[in-house]
């Protein structure tokens, strides 16, 4: 359930902090006051769609923070362990938006940042949001399908269908796909071959290019080379002035030193390290220029190679790792189309058992749609006659799959509501005849038949009353309230015969503060919501004939 929501610079709402309670709850107050701001407010929490214009004039950032205690939905908690979200405690769920005139909007689960599919996802299982756009979405055969699946908790073997059915798509697919090649498979046998010998043929080794480039360096200098390390081993070796004698004479000096100095003792370490090292270096050099290899028809195959391999590079690939990777998918290619017969005929037979397996799926969601439909009738024509409807007609069709082919996503089924106002009148799709207020009663037939199996929490209803009164009215609160059993329930309305039934009544009212217009939430003492009851009965005047109907209202709803 909701347990508490705050809201901060959101439209005309400055700071509000709410706590709810399990059951009824009904929101009430004059029109233009706000009311459906909490719904736009808790819709926006739940991933909705947020512009700046929702930023209260003069502020930066809208919050929207509300707590959940956590239902018992196994699918709900998998979820949250697999975003890393379960909250440690395991009950509450934190979520919390921020819209920012800056474009940076946030949103925050347990204090983690998280993307709004995210939370799109997760208020899915938290609650559910029911207004004249649902009573519109109800029209849809979709959505009437999704409803007798629901009611016979059919959603499992749909989905068990549905995986089915992909899969039987997907194989289908592929075997188009397999024809197709098979069709230029001498053509396309012939082009892979070629690719593949040239690549094969080029005996690609990784490193290979970058070894070459160097020794191409190497050999293109080659001159240049021979002639610095002859230098080099000129001045370390040769002649008396050369640096090797100079640092013989060095370390004499040095050894005379510390015969009278024995301090700078540690200087004969150091003058003969530096010419054992300056030995190996004149080694070194003279051994490079003695095996140093300019041999010109080296060079010409090093040019040669390395524009082998440009060339290669440009066909097929922008490095040797490239062209290895190509010439390995070259020879999985051929490898397939070598056994591309064998394939087709694999794909063929597990084509047959995919469309198997759906067809028999498909036609168990049949059978069990048929017995439900007449079921789900029965049942939604007890609420209507409660709600005063007892004399419209009802009646769920399954037809045929509406698309090009017997069997589609959801099966070979399509629902529609066929309805009849006035007895006598041919029945028909429940769009074309039925108004506001009968649709409105009609939705809340069908969430109240499906109420025990509706793991949903949370309901909100907003303003879904619309074009009922009196009796009716009545009625409508009663199985509100009755829905309050099962989940917790929140309704705006404009009829006392609902708010009077509530087990909880807030007023919602906008007034103007310090030059500014604000709208406010208050949940109502006893004695408060007598008023407000009387006031929704009879306007401003509140008369002492008003306030007693309205006490005895309330005694009866809450009876």
């Amino acid at each position: 359930m909701l347990n508490e929501l705050r809201i901060s610079n959101f439209v005309l709402i400055n700071h509000l902090h709410l706590e709810f309670f399990k059951g009824f709850q009904v929101l009430t107050g004059e029109t233009g006051a706000g009311k459906s701001l909490l719904v736009d407010a808790v819709a926006l929490l739940m991933g909705g769609r947020g512009t700046v214009d929702q930023i209260r004039s003069g502020a930066e950032e809208a919050v929207l923070e509300g707590a959940f205690s956590l239902p018992a939905n196994k699918s709900l908690f998998d979820r949250l362990t697999e975003l890393d979200l379960l909250p440690q405690d395991g009950n509450e769920l934190i979520i919390r938006r921020i819209l920012s005139r800056t474009g940076r909007n946030r949103l925050y689960v347990n204090g983690n940042l998280v993307p709004l599919h995210h939370v799109q996802e997760l208020g899915g299982f938290l609650l559910d949001i029911h207004g004249q756009h649902e009573q519109q979405s109800l029209l849809s055969p979709r959505v009437q399908l999704d409803r007798v699946d629901e009611f016979g908790n059919l959603m499992d073997l749909r989905s068990k269908f549905g995986a089915c059915y992909a899969r039987w798509r997907n194989k289908e697919r592929e075997l188009e796909a397999a024809v197709r090649r098979a069709t230029d498979r001498t053509q396309r046998e012939e082009f892979l071959r070629f690719q593949y010998q040239e690549l094969e043929g080029a005996h690609l080794r990784v490193g290979e290019e970058e070894e070459l480039v160097l020794e191409h360096r190497r050999l293109q200098h080659g001159g240049r080379l021979l002639e610095l390390a002859n230098n080099a081993y000129e001045v370390l070796s040769r002649g008396d002035h050369s640096v090797l004698a100079q640092i013989r004479s060095v370390t004499d000096a040095v050894r005379e030193l510390v015969a009278i100095d024995p301090n700078v003792g540690n200087w004969i370490d150091l003058s003969e390290g530096a010419a054992i090292q300056l030995r190996e270096l004149a080694d070194s050099v003279r051994d490079y220029a003695k095996d140093f290899d300019h041999d010109p028809n080296r060079l010409a195959e090093l040019n040669e190679r390395l524009a082998q391999l440009q060339r290669l590079k440009k066909k097929y690939g922008d490095s040797v790792e490239g062209l290895l990777r190509r010439c390995q998918q070259v020879k999985q290619e051929l490898d397939e189309l070598a056994t591309l017969e064998e394939r087709t005929e694999e794909l063929k037979m597990a084509l047959a058992l995919e469309q198997q397996q759906a067809v028999m799926l498909s036609d168990q969601l049949s059978k069990k749609r048929k017995r439900l439909a007449r079921d789900l009738e029965k049942r939604i024509a007890e609420e209507l006659a409660a709600l005063s409807m007892e004399r419209v007609e009802f009646r769920v069709r399954l037809s045929p799959h509406a698309g090009g082919e017997p069997i589609g996503p959801t099966g070979s089924d399509r629902v529609d509501y066929l309805f009849s106002a006035n007895p006598g009148e041919p029945l028909q799709p429940l769009g074309r005849v039925a108004s506001g207020g009968e649709l409105s009663r009609l939705m809340l037939a069908i969430k109240t038949v499906l109420a025990e199996a509706d793991q949903v929490p949370v309901l909100i209803f907003d303003e879904v009353d619309a074009g009922i009164g009196g009796a009716v009215a009545a009625v409508m609160g009663n199985r509100l309230r009755m829905l309050g059993r099962y989940h917790q329930v929140f309704c705006i309305t404009h009829l006392p015969q609902v708010a009077s039934q509530a087990s909880t009544h807030f007023v919602v009212q906008k007034r103007v503060t310090d030059s500014r217009t604000v709208t406010t939430v208050k949940a109502l003492t006893p004695q408060e919501r007598e008023d407000e009851i009387a006031r929704m009965l009879g306007g401003t005047e509140i008369t002492a004939s008003l306030r007693k109907a309205a006490a005895e209202m309330l005694r009866t709803g809450n009876a």
